[in-house]
């Protein structure tokens, strides 16, 4: 049985070489077009995270 879409869209933190990181669900990498390499801008806002496309 598949999951929900809310479902599939929490995700769990890891720890690898004493940096933090979390996966993408695959319906958003596709729908915004990200791909493997591409330099993400993130930022903190009170509670909130926010990823956007590193424009040079």
């Amino acid at each position: 049985m598949r999951k929900t879409l809310e479902k599939r869209s929490i995700r769990k933190v890891y720890k690898k070489s004493g940096s933090y990181g979390i996966t993408l669900p695959i319906e958003i990498v596709r729908s915004l077009k990200i791909r493997e390499g591409q330099k993400l801008v993130v930022t903190k806002s009170g509670k909130t995270i926010k990823i956007v496309d590193w424009k040079k």
